[in-house]
């Protein structure tokens, strides 16, 4: 069974509608044009293929639209992840090029499978990679206000026919950040792939390093949990720190899972226990007037509160 989930970023949209429309639209014609060609492709070839056409998009901040650092250059970073067989490949703080996934790609064929900075960048021009500048207006004109703007990171997991799994991030940063900072995209944090599952992740990327969030969810699928578990799990553990990120997974039966979903829905299903409980007990006691009622409900969400 084929199946592909991608993402254009965490973040809010709250008051830019007619960006957040243009983002939904774009995220939806790349899914379709690249689902079609899942059906005759590889994985690794669908996950490239999706993250190449968010790159070129410029409404999203990786690849052309990347946002510019502290000191006004564009440094994006970007990793590829071959679930089968277990290799990873990335690129940190390139510049200078059109698509970073595609310098992940090239690296995974190489003894080095990451590299980093100036080096990063002459590899992909030594291997065919023209100059590209990736800098828009809109991009600039956020880095003249020393703004990082809400959204960013894209990625894609895919799930071919031979049941391969692939995953893959790319991103252009938070924006005027320090350069030589390292977001966690091309780490095993960001981006992670094995047999039974793969992960991307999105938000805030040092709470995602240290979480470890994408080897995290894809360790416990190994270990024998679900996938909603897993997910569940991780993003319980990094709402107990306040972290803000999100991620999209898919297994080796083609089950989906999104990060932030799966949390809110872990919440919703406590809260609907927690209401039939105190519905029962209420029934159960059989109290006879309303104040009673509300002195008993009270007392048993103090109780969960506590708990």
């Amino acid at each position: 069974m084929e199946q592909l989930i991608i993402h254009g970023g965490a973040g809010s949209l709250e008051g830019k509608l007619a960006e957040a429309q243009k983002m939904h639209d774009s995220l939806c014609h790349i899914w379709e044009e690249s689902f079609v060609l899942l059906q005759k492709g590889s994985a690794e070839e669908v996950v490239r293929h999706a993250i190449r056409l968010l790159e070129d998009d410029p409404v999203f901040n990786a690849g052309t639209g990347s946002k510019l650092q502290f000191d006004g250059q564009v440094r994006m970073s970007s990793a590829l992840m071959d679930g089968n067989n277990n290799r990873f490949s990335g690129v940190i703080n390139v510049q200078n090029i059109r698509n970073p996934i595609e310098a992940a790609a090239l690296l995974s064929r190489e003894k080095h499978t990451i590299l980093s900075g100036e080096q990063a960048t002459a590899f992909c021009h030594k291997h065919g990679m023209p100059e590209y500048d990736p800098v828009t207006p809109e991009r600039f004109e956020e880095y003249e206000k020393r703004c990082a703007g809400k959204h960013g990171t894209v990625g894609a997991v895919a799930l071919d026919k031979e049941g391969c799994i692939f995953a893959g991030t790319s991103t252009g940063g938070i924006g005027c950040e320090i350069p030589g900072r390292v977001s966690d995209s091309p780490t095993v944090a960001g981006t992670y792939a094995s047999t039974k599952a793969g992960v991307s992740c999105t938000g805030i990327g040092e709470q995602i390093t240290q979480q470890a969030a994408a080897a995290k969810v894809v360790t416990r699928v190994d270990d024998g949990m679900t996938l909603h578990d897993a997910v569940a799990r991780t993003m319980r553990e990094s709402n107990k720190f306040n972290y803000l990120y999100g991620l999209i997974s898919l297994d080796s039966a083609g089950q989906v899972e999104v990060g932030k979903k799966a949390a809110l829905n872990e919440l919703k299903n406590q809260v609907a226990s927690l209401s039939i409980d105190i519905a029962e007990k209420v029934v159960k006691q059989k109290l006879s007037t309303d104040d009673k009622q509300k002195e008993l409900v009270n007392g048993l969400v103090e109780e969960v509160s506590l708990n």
